[in-house]
């Protein structure tokens, strides 16, 4: 039997006989003793082979890395000066008596302490990858964050119930994994996009307060903080107000960082609506770590002689907006130019700019190519209101709000790090009052901000039908640190509001009924005022854990291309498995045209 995990022998087991399991991290032969670093989840210990010891020492001699060792031994203090402080097993080494090698490994492509890495070769060999210290300890944290969320909610009476893997395809959202139904010939499964509809039933049901950390799927372009499937800390209760569900949710973030990382959230959460944080930081997950703001201009610009900030103030839905960077007047070309390829990512076409050197000259202590378009009024009011001094520099963005909003906002959160703006620690906020829907111009319709069934704001229901672009929802996101890291809404329990949803939304009765009819017909059915929320489990543990992109703390993750390194998949399928699913496929020549 196993005495205890290697990491974790000390001075306690001195001059005891210890059973130890694990791999060999290193070997190093020095003058006839041979030293092995033996690793297991738990960390490291020094293992002493003795030559005296023959049997052992021979073992010893054809050991190498990775090899799976079973080791008994005596602990014994280190000899004087070679102590480890940084390790629990620091202050001793094993003597071995016997080394049995239970099993032998190739040499791998990587050392386990390496940290230049590329990744694809990290997801090739993700089962050599994961025994590396970091994943192992991202990986942990993961798991006592999932335990720390289940004992909180198990002690409010949450109850953890599973929902369908299996279900319909409700295309209102992202776009759905689609599952072909052998028995049920031409049909389709779809996995859930999230358990929003299932868990509102359960609701309706009676359950009155139900989680569950589930997988989620989506099939959408990827990026660093994005997975095809992903897992979601779902969360439902009955007969709680938005205000009520959210200072719970609260109370459980913060016990989950106290308890994970000892670290004790700012609180009460500030509370941004939804028209605040775009007017003031030009996103609705804005980082509070960095103190820069946006400005409005769109007041002042409707008749200067700029052509662009003109144009943008005039139409419906314009904006222009100004960003000061304090001290920015040190930013050189190419950085200003740097910049402007960054917002251009975002849809903007230019980074207008002003150099702020010297205020009391007036219009000569400022510099840039557009101050001649500008009225020295306008320029005033600029200074004024972005609370200008010497030495700083003041971007413009001029085009459709969401434009300058995305553009000005993300250029916002870069410069104030790039800077040394940005504070440190954590800055958690409520993001509310969200609008309910956002228009289409493509399709020239309205859209759920964030999903059909999230109810009304008080008031606001007759907008639903009369005036759809101003009415606000029940919904709340959780940021941190410029991340949304959770979101919810209290639902629609009323079949006639979730109709005018429906109808605002251009969904009709006949493909409301086929979409969502087993839910209009629930609702009929005494179904209790009920909201909740989702938080992501991925996203929380890779900020927790100080990672850039959520693959670092996901066992086996999938690539930007939504590929499998490891298994390789997804792969194509047999002749007969497309038979017996009745499935034809088009030739890729065929799609091209």
């Amino acid at each position: 039997m196993r005495t205890n995990y290697c990491g974790l022998i000390d001075a306690k087991y001195l001059n005891q006989t210890v059973t130890l399991y694990g791999w060999v991290h290193r070997r190093r032969d020095h003058g006839g003793v041979i030293f092995i670093d033996m690793r297991d989840r738990e960390g490291l210990v020094q293992v002493v082979c003795d030559p005296d010891n023959v049997t052992a020492f021979q073992s010893a001699e054809k050991i190498r890395n990775e090899f799976v060792l079973e080791i008994m031994g005596t602990v014994r203090h280190r000899p004087a000066g070679t102590a480890n402080p940084n390790l629990v097993s620091g202050e001793i080494e094993v003597l071995v008596q016997s080394i049995e090698i239970l099993n032998a490994s190739l040499t791998p492509p990587f050392l386990m302490d390496d940290e230049n890495l590329s990744e694809a070769v990290r997801l090739e060999h993700r089962y050599l990858d994961l025994r590396r210290p970091q994943m192992q300890a991202n990986l942990r944290l993961r798991y006592k964050v999932a335990m720390a969320v289940r004992v909180f909610l198990d002690q409010h009476g949450f109850i953890d119930i599973e929902t369908p893997m299996l279900t319909k395809s409700t295309p209102e959202g992202a776009r759905d994994y689609l599952v072909p139904s052998r028995v049920n010939i031409g049909h389709f499964f779809a996995l859930p996009q999230s358990p929003q509809l299932f868990k509102q039933l359960l609701m309706i049901a009676g359950f009155d307060r139900y989680y569950q950390i589930t997988k989620c799927f989506r099939d959408e372009d990827l990026r660093a903080d994005r997975q095809p499937e992903f897992t979601q800390i779902d969360i439902e209760t009955s007969f709680l107000n938005e205000a009520q569900i959210m200072a719970l949710m609260e109370e459980m973030i913060c016990g989950l960082f106290r308890s994970v990382m000892n670290i004790d959230l700012p609180t009460p959460f500030p509370r941004l609506t939804y028209a605040e944080a775009m007017s003031r930081y030009g996103s609705d997950k804005p980082d509070l770590r960095v103190p820069l703001v946006l400005t409005e201009l769109t007041d002042v610009m409707k008749e200067v002689e700029f052509k662009v900030f003109r144009e943008a103030a005039q139409k419906p839905g314009g904006r222009v907006a100004a960003l000061r960077v304090p001290a920015g007047g040190e930013l050189s070309r190419k950085e200003i130019d740097d910049y402007t390829s960054f917002v251009a990512i975002y849809g903007a076409k230019g980074l207008a700019y002003i150099k702020v050197n010297a205020l009391e000259k007036g219009l000569e202590g400022l510099q840039s190519p557009i101050l001649k378009f500008l009225p020295e009024a306008v320029v005033n009011v600029i200074l004024a209101r972005t609370g200008a001094k010497d030495g700083d520099l003041i971007f413009f963005g001029a085009d459709k709000a969401h434009v300058v909003n995305e553009a000005l906002g993300a250029l916002r959160a870069r410069a104030g790090h790039d800077r040394g703006l940005a504070e440190s620690g954590w800055k958690p906020l409520w993001v509310i009052d969200f609008p309910m829907f956002e228009h289409d111009d493509e399709e020239n319709r309205w859209k759920a901000l964030h999903h059909p069934f999230t109810s009304p704001a008080d008031g606001h229901e007759d907008l639903l039908e009369t005036d759809p672009g101003r009415a606000l929802s029940k919904a709340y996101d959780m940021v941190l640190n410029g991340s949304e890291i959770g979101g919810g809404s209290v639902r629609i329990h009323r079949q006639d509001v979730q109709s005018k949803v429906f109808r605002a939304l251009n969904i009709g009765a006949e493909e409301a009924h086929e979409k969502f009819g087993f839910l209009l017909e629930a609702l009929q059915y005494g179904a209790p005022p009920h909201g909740g929320i989702a938080f992501g489990l991925d996203r929380v543990v890779t900020m927790m854990t100080g990672e850039e992109s959520i693959r670092d703390v996901i066992a086996f993750p999938k690539t930007q291309r939504a590929q499998c390194l490891l298994t390789h998949a997804p792969s194509a399928v047999g002749e007969k498995q497309l038979r017996e699913l009745h499935i034809k496929l088009r030739h890729v020549e065929a799609l091209k045209g």
